[in-house]
């Protein structure tokens, strides 16, 4: 599917923020998408995710996470200097604000006449907890989470304190949890924390550990594992297809169904 790229300037309470979309060209409408990305805002990797998203018949909306404190297009790059910002842009942003950012790309898709209203989050990383949050809003019907940081630790945030783990109950919307088991950043005990909490709050998710380190989707860098992330994008893509685009929210099939 051909797709075309540009980007809008959304309003926030704390400023402009810059959002990136991709869609198809083709007429018509599209379910939406929120894509965040890594502590470093809009990469090669990011975009090439985005241009996935898009040939797959997405509208993705991907935010600079990072306008509070940054010029709008101001990507980073993948070495120790942006990493170090990236990771203390992380805890100096506030809770609100990542949450508004959500908001603000849920609503500008809603108002879209490419947009048939049916939405979805993903995310990598800070993104990965991000997509979470972001799932917490009622329009967001199927989720996907890729080695989501700080949910185990609630260390996202200004004051190091979030409330993610407390609001697991909020997710309307079917979740697709990834993690890497050589993770060093998600420990067992974190992910069985996360995986108990998401049981109790009765969230319809399922969750996938695999052999492999942080960032083994990000095709760029010594931890990229293409097997594995091709495996990855395509669990993605089938509960995107199944949910937002044949509207099939119960993975047991047990709808009853016309044959």
């Amino acid at each position: 599917m051909l797709i075309q790229e540009d980007h809008v300037d959304l309003n926030t309470p704390v400023g402009v923020m810059r959002t990136f979309i991709f869609r198809p060209v083709a007429e018509g409408q599209f379910p939406g998408i929120v894509l965040f990305a890594e502590i470093y805002q809009m990469t090669g990797p990011i975009a090439r995710t985005a241009r996935m998203l898009a040939c797959h018949g997405y509208v993705v909306a991907v935010p600079e996470i990072y306008h509070d404190f940054e010029a709008p297009g101001s990507p980073f790059e993948y070495n120790q200097a942006d990493t170090e910002k990236g990771n203390q842009y992380k805890t100096d942003k506030t809770l609100a604000s990542y949450d508004d950012d959500a908001r603000a790309c849920i609503d500008h898709l809603l108002s879209r006449g490419d947009c048939n209203g049916r939405l979805g989050c993903v995310g990598i990383c800070l993104g990965g907890h991000l997509s979470v949050r972001c799932a917490m809003n009622p329009e967001i019907q199927a989720g996907v989470s890729f080695y989501a940081t700080d949910i185990h630790s609630q260390t996202l945030a200004k004051g190091m304190q979030d409330d993610t783990l407390n609001r697991f109950k909020e997710i309307q919307g079917e979740m697709l949890m990834i993690w890497g088991k050589q993770d060093p950043h998600i420990p067992p005990e974190g992910r069985q924390t996360i995986y108990s909490e998401l049981t109790s709050a009765n969230v319809n998710f399922t969750w996938h550990e695999f052999n492999a380190q942080h960032a083994f989707i990000r095709d760029e860098g010594y931890r990229y594992n293409q097997p594995l992330a091709n495996i990855c994008n395509e669990m993605m893509f089938e509960m995107f297809h199944r949910v937002l685009q044949l509207g099939i929210q119960d993975p047991t099939g047990s709808e009853k169904q016309s044959c």
